[in-house]
């Protein structure tokens, strides 16, 4: 039987690619989108392009107009009892993704709109399964095996980001007693594993940034000796993975890591990218500490095209377990690939790509 779908952070690039493989995997109906009103242009354009690549008719969309920081979402009330009605899966995907964003911008998005959106879902009789998309960083700092059972464990955090995803990601737990919730922690997103397309360049790429950058000195150091672990995972298993999943009865109620099952330590995947995108290997090593202190400095943030807080990342000695994600997917021929396979994909489109202001984000 065809579902009727709605979907929040459209035509940002992971609702336009989610939808794109949902239509491939799944009998659609209709499709829902709620969309920023200054966005109306350009998300009329992507639904263009998604009917005429994936061969559907542009009928099945509708755009509405809203915002998730508003109660009920902004939606024109007279639309509303006719929604509650219809749409039978819920995909939460706007969310602000930068690590420096500050505190009230994010907690405005993140946690009030995802408030906001919770409230309204449990008034829809016809749900389903609700999916939110959350992050495995909801971890904070905490250190060693991090299950997918686990939430609140009284962690601190390395940014606004993580901290209002937490509290968001708290609200929607919350609800799983009363509104089949499948929540899903990705790691940090790389390319497409056959296309390399990704968001934008940051996580991974801001070694890829760095490399760029420094490519005419003799030489280019490792930063720090930590013994972390890389937790990069390609977007395009994020998308199967969570079409799949949002799908299977066995996920109502569940939380995934949808994290790389065998990664690399952090400094192989830099050695990895820098060979692959210079011919070079690293030399020597630069502390930490120093690297942090240059990367305070706005000019050098600018210059390196690399933001202060990525460097949190490279030393947190963290697993993140994904026992129940791997359990659940099992025979649906959905595998994490390699990091070693991807690297080369990535850094081409990297290449390509690189002097593009829609892929570098902005550093202040």
């Amino acid at each position: 039987m065809a579902n009727t779908y709605f979907f929040t952070g459209f035509p940002g690039f992971i609702a336009n690619n989610l939808i794109r493989h949902l239509i491939r995997k799944q009998e659609v109906n209709h499709i829902y989108l709620l969309v920023l009103p200054h966005m109306m242009e350009k998300a009329e354009q992507v639904v263009q392009s998604i009917a005429n690549d994936e061969n559907i008719s542009s009928e099945q969309f509708q755009l509405l107009s809203g915002d998730i920081t508003q109660p009920d979402l902004g939606i024109e009330e007279s639309i509303q009892p006719y929604l509650q009605e219809q749409i039978t899966h819920v995909f939460h995907l706007a969310a602000i993704y930068d690590l420096a964003v500050p505190k009230a911008i994010a907690y405005n998005v993140n946690v009030n709109g995802t408030r906001h959106v919770n409230d309204w879902v449990q008034k829809l009789t016809a749900l389903k399964r609700y999916i939110y998309f959350s992050t495995a960083y909801v971890s904070g700092k905490r250190t060693g095996k991090i299950l997918e059972t686990e939430l609140d464990q009284g962690q601190t955090f390395k940014n606004h980001y993580e901290s209002t995803k937490y509290e968001a990601e708290v609200l929607v737990d919350a609800l799983k007693e009363q509104v089949p919730t499948t929540i899903i922690r990705p790691g940090v997103v790389c390319g497409d594993s056959k296309t390399g397309e990704t968001i934008k360049f940051d996580g991974p790429y801001f070694m890829l940034n760095l490399f760029d950058s420094l490519k005419k000195f003799p030489f280019i150091p490792y930063i720090g000796k930590s013994q972390a672990y890389g937790n990069f995972v390609p977007v395009d298993y994020i998308f199967l993975a969570t079409v799949y999943l949002a799908h299977a009865e066995v996920s109502a109620g569940r939380t995934y890591h949808l994290t790389d099952p065998n990664p690399y330590p952090m400094r192989d995947v830099y050695a990895m990218l820098m060979e692959e995108y210079l011919k070079r290997m690293p030399k020597g090593t630069i502390p930490t500490r120093v690297a942090k202190a240059g990367l305070s400095l706005s000019y050098m943030r600018k210059w390196l095209r690399v933001e202060k807080e990525s460097l949190d990342y490279s030393r947190l000695i963290a697993e993140y377990d994904c026992t129940q994600a791997q359990q659940d997917l099992k025979g649906s021929g959905i595998e994490c690939p390699d990091f070693k396979d991807v690297a080369p994909v990535m850094v081409n489109f990297y290449r390509e790509n690189k002097n593009n202001p829609n892929y570098q984000i902005h550093i202040s």
